[in-house]
Parts: C-alpha cells; structure tokens; sequence
C-alpha cells in the first residue's frame, strides 16, 4: 500500500521508500487498526502544503484502515483524521530490485530502486564498473524519487554493482547485480536486503 507525502515527509525525494503505520480517528468508518504504507511520491495540491503534515493515501490504503464492510463509507469521506508512526520497513523475504530506467543507454545508468528492508529510504547510492572504471565506488546522483542516475560521458561496462546507503547510515552491496547485456526497462534482483 502507498502514500504520497507532505514535503516535510517526502524531502525532496530523500523520503521517498520509507514505511509508515497509518490509522484513522474522529470518523465512525475507522477501524483504530493502522495500516502501513510506502511513501512513493510529493502529494499535489494544497492540502498537502497546508498541513504540517500530510497522507495522500492510495485508495486501497484508504479502504484498509476502515472497519469490516465500511471501506466505501469511508473513502467518501475524504479527508480523515490520521495518527502516525515511522515504522521499518519490511518485504517479507523479497531483497533489493534495481529497475534501470528506460532512458538509461550505453553511456547513462539510472534506476529505481525498490524493496529496501528497514529504514527505506537512502542516503546515497554508488556504482562500480566491472573493470572498476578506474575510480572504484562512483557516487549517483538522486534524479527524483527512488531514481538515482549516473552519466559517466564514456560507454560504462557492465556487470555493475551497486552499494546502498540507508537514511541511518547502514550499508549494503548488491554485487555484480545488472549483469553485462543489460536492458533499459528491465528489473534485476540482488540476494541481499537491509
């Protein structure tokens, strides 16, 4: 389930991926149950500058937090009352995926990165080439969002790996994890997560 998120919870993109419980309060359709959702995008509008801060919540996320049979009242109540809560981030079992964006070509590399356990967020991301293209660890640039970019001006040469850094400064490496032959459009997935 997702979110959109006020700019004091959305940070430019910086953010965006992190989990938080949400529930309902003040409204007869609210089940008191939270619900946790993924921040994946600045919500529109003024509503969203108008409040400190503010849940853009996906439809289903809405109906989730309503009590048995009462989604649709609650829905069309539009804006509700929320309590909320930071919480980790957890997939179940899936690990890191790395989906290179459509626009990424021989000499330029940018993907959205999904699925990252416990904080959610991150602080940085960093490429090595196969060869090391010299310069070992290459920061990325965060292009909006989940999408971090790196144009290196020069054919880059894959397999890549890519090093991850949480919003709290843990690490982890997805090791030679976009393969040599990789395609704009597709998704790779690592065997590591937070």
């Amino acid at each position: 389930m997702v979110t959109a998120g006020s700019p004091s919870i959305f940070q430019d993109g910086k953010g965006c991926g992190a989990c938080y419980q949400v529930k309902c309060a003040g409204h007869p359709s609210c089940s008191g149950s939270p619900v946790t959702v993924v921040l994946t995008d600045l919500c529109p509008g003024g509503a969203c500058l108008a409040e400190p801060v503010h849940f853009d919540l996906s439809g289903t996320a809405f109906g989730a937090m309503a009590a048995q049979g009462q989604s649709d009242q609650l829905r069309s109540a539009g804006r509700v009352q929320v309590q909320y809560a930071r919480v980790a981030c957890n997939w179940n079992g899936v690990d890191v995926a790395f989906r290179v964006d459509a626009g990424s070509n021989p000499n330029y590399l940018a993907m959205a990165i999904e699925y990252e356990a416990g904080d959610g967020d991150l602080r940085a991301v960093e490429l090595m080439q196969s060869s090391g293209g010299g310069v070992g660890w290459a920061p990325m640039e965060q292009s909006w969002g989940a999408v971090w970019r790196y144009n290196s001006g020069c054919p880059l040469q894959a397999p890549f790996s890519v090093r991850l850094t949480s919003g709290s400064g843990r690490t982890l490496i997805a090791t030679n994890v976009i393969p040599a032959g990789w395609e704009p459009g597709k998704t790779y997935r690592s065997v590591v997560n937070f």
